[in-house]
């Protein structure tokens, strides 16, 4: 009898092993795979963002993602009806998040994988990992005293390695850098412009576990991540820093509602400072306002005023209607179309001559200077039209910037009898700030423009330096052209007639102009309050520098440009000529007249 129950015994045993390892072999291999194997992502390092000279501006430092496995969470492995709500409550306060959440995060055990928080500090790791040690000593001690059924709560939770975004210099040229947002993608700026190439291509790993641990000897597959390649800016990180204090400093004394300035190369179109205010550290958004996000140096777009009128003169000049030396009688009043056109002041009968126009920024002067560009003004408007487009306006600026402007600038045919007179000088039409500097960069550059550029090149994972593509050129106005509006140009500064003297620079010759212009409130849409300006570069016999500011509603002191932008034309342009090392002017200034005796 005992061995007729022991052969029945064996034969059961036999007939399941059969069952198991034959009949339904595939079915049970399956279930235990699906167990016993993990697949979780390799993040990619993200490339890091560097000036010219290779300074980061932005990189990224050794972070973790939180992850769990919520059937770890489940009664049947943790004989506990409510182990998610526990486990979150122990984990709340350290992600300092919400409990709920995290509770329903753990309450999934459809997935094997969730992510409870994304790039947090080894710190917070730390203290996990101290608390699931703690929590699995304990559980160890009670099994060993009587309680089978002691678990480790915290057993499930694991950590990914990953990587965080950090801005070294704060809020140093945040609106070109733009920020990482929480799913690890660029949320503005270069960042996002250049996301995929920074970003790389994850990777993937799975590998076999029990309990929550690797199996190191039970293999796995792995798709290694592709880092993302660094990019170098065009961007000098101490002339950024001078320009972004200069223009904060006087927003804040102007009680202004932002203001920008851009230093370009003249020769390059490089773009080495483009600097806003106010500003936001790109490292800490939840003290950073809404109007101050983004780049409002490429996102703004305003009418210029009178910087504008270089263009209006440099079509007068090509056009061979007028030279510098032309006599330009400039009443107090003029009528034109449905208007009534004044200068900024009250004066008597001004006798100037072209250069004067230019020096003493007259409306009234500017437009019967261009009204000898046609013999009808309708012709005038397509001929001054045709010159603002070669200047960019009314165009991207080819930096390919999320959010940039082209800007305003009507057909010459849908002109009103207005526009027909204010575009000349500066109104009635829009620009941003870059299109504006570039204006300048193009009659210093001998009349070429180069499209301005922000990006030097890239270095890939295999340590390789790639030059980002050269910059197109186009030729607006000719060489002479050129060279006679830098003269011009010189009298703004240098002419004690000018509306530019502050931008003076001891030992260094310097064209520049002033602007002040209605400006159009972006709220109600209105005219309110003025948009002030100064451009202009250096030195005017080598030029090498531009430099532009504008501020936008100063509402404190004086609003003129020569005024509160003239000062930080000078400040940044005198910083940029010493940090490059240009060498003073070595020529006299061209003296042009500005007026003459009727």
């Amino acid at each position: 009898m005992i061995s007729v129950a022991m052969t029945l015994v064996m034969l059961a045993f036999v007939v399941r092993l059969l069952q198991v390892q034959a009949v339904d072999a595939g079915e049970y291999s399956a279930k235990a795979e699906a167990n016993r194997y993990l697949t979780r992502v390799v993040a990619a390092d993200r490339g890091g963002i560097t000036d010219r000279s290779g300074i980061a501006l932005a990189t990224s430092v050794d972070a973790y993602d939180i992850t769990a496995d919520p059937m770890m969470f489940t009664p049947d492995e943790t004989k506990l009806p409510d182990a998610p709500a526990q486990a979150a409550a122990l984990l709340a306060p350290i992600l300092g998040q919400d409990t709920a959440e995290l509770t329903r995060k753990l309450s999934t055990p459809e997935t094997r994988y969730v992510v409870l928080a994304r790039r947090q500090t080894p710190q917070v790791w730390n203290q996990i990992k101290d608390l699931r040690t703690t929590l699995g000593d304990k559980a160890g001690a009670d099994r060993l005293a009587g309680d089978k059924d002691a678990v480790n709560i915290l057993g499930g939770v694991f950590q990914e390695p990953t990587s965080k975004r950090v801005y070294p210099n704060g809020d140093l040229a945040a609106g070109l850098l733009g920020w990482v947002n929480a799913d690890g993608k660029g949320g503005g700026g270069i960042e996002q412009q250049l996301d995929k190439r920074l970003a790389g291509r994850d990777g993937e790993v799975t590998y076999a576990q029990a309990g929550g641990r690797q199996v190191p000897t039970a293999g796995g597959t792995e798709t290694p991540a592709l880092p993302g390649s660094d990019i170098e800016l065009t961007i000098d990180r101490d002339i950024q820093w001078a320009a972004q204090n200069a223009i904060a400093e006087q927003v804040k004394k102007s009680k202004a509602d932002r203001g920008y300035v851009i230093v370009q190369d003249t020769r390059t179109g490089e773009i080495l400072a483009m600097a806003n205010a106010p500003g936001f550290d790109p490292g800490d958004l939840s003290r950073a306002g809404s109007a101050s996000l983004g780049n409002a140096a490429l996102q703004d777009a305003f009418e210029p005023g009178s910087t504008a009128k270089v263009m209006s003169m440099a079509a007068v000049l090509e056009e061979n209607a007028a030279t510098p030396s032309t006599k330009v009688t400039v009443p107090n009043r003029l009528h034109r179309g449905d208007r009534l056109f004044q200068d900024d002041i009250d004066h008597p009968t001004w006798y100037l001559t072209l250069n004067g126009v230019l020096a003493k920024s007259s409306n009234i002067g500017t437009i019967l200077a261009t009204g000898q560009l046609g013999r009808t003004q309708p012709e005038a408007n397509r001929v001054l039209h045709s010159y603002l487009r070669k200047f960019g306006i009314g165009s991207p600026t080819g930096l390919g910037f999320p959010g940039e402007t082209p800007g305003i600038l009507a057909r010459p045919g849908k002109w009103s009898t207005s526009q027909q007179y204010t575009i000349p000088f500066g109104q009635g039409v829009s620009i941003n700030a870059m299109q504006a500097a570039s204006v300048y960069s193009t009659i210093a550059n001998g009349g070429v423009r180069v499209e301005p550029t922000l990006v030097r090149g890239s270095r890939g994972p295999d340590d390789r330096f790639t030059p980002a593509p050269k910059p197109k050129e186009t030729r607006v106005v000719s060489d002479r052209t050129a060279r006679t509006l830098s003269r011009m140009l010189e009298s703004v500064v240098d002419d004690e007639a000018g509306t530019g003297s502050k931008a003076r620079i001891p030992g260094y010759r310097v064209a520049g102009k002033t602007g002040t212009a209605n400006r159009v409130d972006p709220v109600s849409g209105k005219y309110r309050g003025y948009t002030s300006s100064f451009a202009g570069f250096a030195p005017v016999d080598k030029p090498r520098i531009t430099v532009y500011c504008a501020i936008q509603n100063a509402t404190k002191g004086s609003y003129f440009g020569g005024q509160i932008c003239g000062p930080v034309h000078k400040e940044v342009m005198q910083f940029a000529l010493k940090s490059l090392q240009v060498p003073p002017t070595g020529t006299a200034p061209a003296r042009l007249p500005v007026t003459f005796t009727p």
